[in-house]
């Protein structure tokens, strides 16, 4: 399972908020609930959320193994 509780801290380490990476940024403000879900986000959104925030990917999310992965 990808994890993006990395996210939230790194969003408050850069002073950004939510509410700028909406209105400054166009995140959309789905995009912030898939987020906060764990859900699936692209790899485009991650490169602009990395841009953003000057960070890693690693500083966005992280793998977590989970029971509940689909098969392989």
């Amino acid at each position: 399972m990808i994890s993006y509780e990395p996210f939230w801290g790194t969003l408050r380490a850069s002073g950004e908020t939510t509410y700028t990476l909406i209105s400054r940024y166009r995140i959309s403000s789905s995009t912030i609930d898939r987020l906060r879900k764990n859900k699936p986000i692209s790899t485009t959104t991650i490169n602009d959320l990395c841009r953003i925030l000057r960070c890693d990917v690693a500083d966005i999310l992280r793998y977590v193994p989970s029971e509940n992965d689909q098969a392989l």
